[in-house]
């Protein structure tokens, strides 16, 4: 909900540039096909080619454990120096030794400590696992991932880091490490995951398949997850569907009508270990992508088992598009309809409500009741669960949505929305429904609570309205107490890309079901992608108007390119304290601007202390960034490129630059033209100024992924 150009969090955001995502492992990424492994010696294929960036992960580590092992601690004055080849921007080495204790990094204050206790934004510790990545004996190398901000964002990224043990002269052992962002699983990493289960399989039999689910362990990663079947088909583990576990999916196929699960076991039980293309939706979907799945024979005890782990290939379409269903006002009408005529029949009117292609029951729309308790009265749609006890039903996600259902019932309007993940009638993976219900009385007295849901419906004012006007009416009553149901993500304020905020007056966020990472700090000075004061104005607006809503670009849950908002807020003010509450809609759209043309000042614009010697002031358009930079003599922004044409123009003082192939020195007046992907660096001659104008807009710089100018060397 917030912005773009914030300042450096803390040093731990520094320290993540080296390694970096919160769940999946990766370890002993062997390069030729005999390093498989000692618990699982009978793989035996040939290892997926790394992409480019972890290609030069594992070159870089490479050479620094060689020249480690040369020149032991000596090489560490080698590898602090600012723009080598071992310092460059994201890509640089770190050092630790086996206690956690970090000897070489970028951050000067991240030296000589120990990292051991450090954590992601999944809880999974960081340090150990990149240790852990180091130890095994027979290939003391791996890969690990988690999630962690680029150094000076705000958001966690997945990074994968590849380390090394090697051995110093000094007889010492020491993990050398560099990592990269890349938010896709590669099937080099699913390999190793897969290799890495099998192991823990034949170790621990049946007792490694927790290990499995555990979002703070190393098995889960990116949108990838392990998997395990039985020979015949019963599926035994399946993180992203939990649903499927227990039952036998042999007959199951996948939208092209492959039989998937009997494809996955002919292949690891032909060749042992395979590639099996099929597909599959990703986790928390349900229109299936196109994937690619590595799959491995493994013993579990006396039993042998298949083990497999996925990639989703890029640009993968999915293969089929969502059936238009009714919206929110339509279901709230036919759900008050159903009420009026409850409270005027009973239980007389449910023979209309299982009347087929009838205005109560068609499609994938029906009328279900509930008693007040929990107790499942009546459902058009499945008429044999009639009388079961569903007090205690949770979806997929662990969200109790009948007792959801009855807390609306239950609330002064007796009535209101509740989402959750359902699987159609009929249908194997869950989706997202969201139901209407409405507490009413029979004429007998009792009461009961009616209502009626859509799948996948399109998110609008009126369910953003309503989830905000109940997160309001929690802090009335509770205050702070209230905010762990707020952003609890099993509860009803978190569901789809849709959470609930709570900000003070003063801007700083208290509460934020999707971005947990960024409750603490104050949004007051930040910008959107298009400059706008997106948390002061909403502020201003609810302060004075009561409620409103407003317009600005923010990060959807899970993505790290801000998408345009729709955002409703409202003032609470509770026990002396005032908050304002709010939730938003995503767009794919473009906000359209209320002012076409905007006359701006530099001082109007912030100023962004990169360094202590380099600072930026930046606007975006749609299409292109300009910036202006001040910079003190001696600065050097060291090698880098980008996919921009860069027009610069020195207002004051001279700049050097250097590119492959030649030297150009640029002084006041004039102006140089760089073509994009051309690698340079620069070097401030005497204190300067200039203007920098790029197209394509900078979206590097609006990610935060532009450390490069935050550790400039001077």
């Amino acid at each position: 909900m917030k912005s773009l150009l914030l300042p450096a969090l803390c040093f731990f955001a520094l320290f993540c540039a080296h390694a970096n995502d919160s769940n999946a492992t990766g370890r002993a990424l062997s390069q030729a096909p005999d390093q498989a492994g000692a618990a699982a010696p009978e793989i035996q294929i040939s290892q997926p080619a790394p992409s480019e960036a972890a290609e030069q992960s594992i070159k870089l580590v490479t050479e620094a454990a060689a020249m480690i092992k040369e020149k032991g601690e000596a090489a560490w004055a080698d590898f602090r120096v600012p723009g080598s080849r071992w310092r460059e921007g994201e890509h640089y080495i770190f050092v630790l030794d086996e206690s956690g204790s970090m000897h070489v990094h970028p951050d000067p204050a991240v030296e000589g400590k120990n990292q051991l206790e450090l954590k992601d934004v999944q809880g999974k510790f960081i340090v150990r696992g990149l240790l852990e990545a180091a130890g095994n004996p027979d290939t003391p190398e791996g890969w690990y991932h988690y999630q962690w901000p680029v150094p000076g964002g705000m958001l966690p990224r997945w990074k994968s880091t590849y380390v090394r043990r090697v051995q110093a002269p000094s007889g010492r052992n020491w993990v050398v490490g560099s990592g990269t962002y890349n938010d896709r699983m590669e099937k080099a990493f699913v390999v190793d995951t897969v290799r890495n289960a099998v192991a823990q399989i034949e170790k621990l039999g049946e007792a490694a398949y927790p290990l499995f689910n555990d979002r703070a362990g190393p098995f889960l990663a990116k949108d990838s997850y392990i998997f395990v079947f039985t020979m015949d088909g019963i599926e035994l583990v399946n993180p992203a569907f939990p649903s499927l576990v227990g039952r036998n999916t042999i007959d199951v196929q996948d939208a092209e009508g492959k039989f998937l699960t009997r494809e996955i076991i002919a292949t690891a039980t032909a060749k042992k270990s395979g590639w099996v293309d099929y597909l599959w939706p990703k986790p928390g979907e349900s229109l299936p992508s196109r994937k690619s799945a590595y799959v491995s024979l493994a013993m579990a005890g006396d039993k042998p088992v298949v083990v497999g782990c996925g990639v989703y290939l890029d640009d993968a379409p999915q293969s089929a598009h969502l059936p238009p269903g009714l919206k929110a006002p339509e279901l709230v009408e036919l759900v008050r309809r159903a009420a009026a005529l409850t409270e005027e029949q009973g239980e007389a009117a449910y023979s209309e409500f299982r009347k087929r292609d009838s205005s109560w029951f068609f499609n994938d729309t029906y009328v279900f009741i509930f008693t007040m308790n929990g107790v499942r009265h009546f459902h058009a749609a499945e008429p044999e669960s009639e009388g079961r006890d569903d007090r205690a039903l949770r979806d997929v996600k662990g969200r109790p949505l009948v007792q959801m259902m009855l807390d609306v019932g239950a609330s002064p309007s007796g009535e209101g929305w509740v989402h959750y993940q359902y699987p159609e009638p009929g249908k194997l993976f869950p989706v997202w429904k969201s139901s209407f219900v409405k507490r009413v009385t029979y004429p007998s007295g009792k009461q009961h609570l009616i209502g009626s849901g859509v799948y996948n419906l399109n998110m609008d004012e009126v369910l953003i309205k309503d989830v905000v006007d109940r997160a309001a009416l929690l802090l009335e009553k509770s205050g702070r107490e209230a905010f762990a149901s707020l952003r609890d993500p099993t509860g009803p304020f978190v569901f789809m890309d849709t959470y609930v905020f709570v900000d003070t007056p003063e801007g700083i966020e208290l509460v934020n079901g999707g971005h947990p990472g960024v409750e603490g700090i104050n949004f007051i000075h930040t910008r959107d992608l298009k400059g706008k004061l997106a948390a002061r104005e909403y502020i201003e607006a609810a302060m004075r108007k009561g409620s409103a809503w407003v317009n600005y670009y923010w990060y959807r849950p899970g993505e790290n390119t801000p998408s345009p908002k729709h955002t409703y807020v409202k003032k609470v003010q509770q026990g002396g304290e005032t908050f304002i509450v709010g939730a938003g809609l995503y767009s794919d759209r473009p906000i359209r601007q209320a002012e076409e043309v905007q006359k701006l000042t530099w001082a109007d614009l912030e100023e962004e202390k990169m360094s202590e010697a380099l600072i930026r002031q930046a606007v975006f358009g749609e299409k292109s960034t300009l910036a202006r930079f001040k910079v003190g003599r001696g600065t050097r922004v060291g090698l880098h490129s980008h996919p921009n044409e860069e027009f610069l123009v020195v207002t004051a003082g001279a700049l050097k630059f250097d590119f492959t192939d030649r030297e150009i020195l640029v002084r006041t007046g004039e102006l140089l033209l760089i073509p994009m992907n051309t690698p340079h660096s620069v070097q401030a001659m005497e204190d300067s100024e200039f203007l920098d104008f790029f197209t394509p807009a900078r979206e590097d710089w609006l990610h935060r992924e532009d450390y490069y100018l935050r550790s400039p060397a001077n």
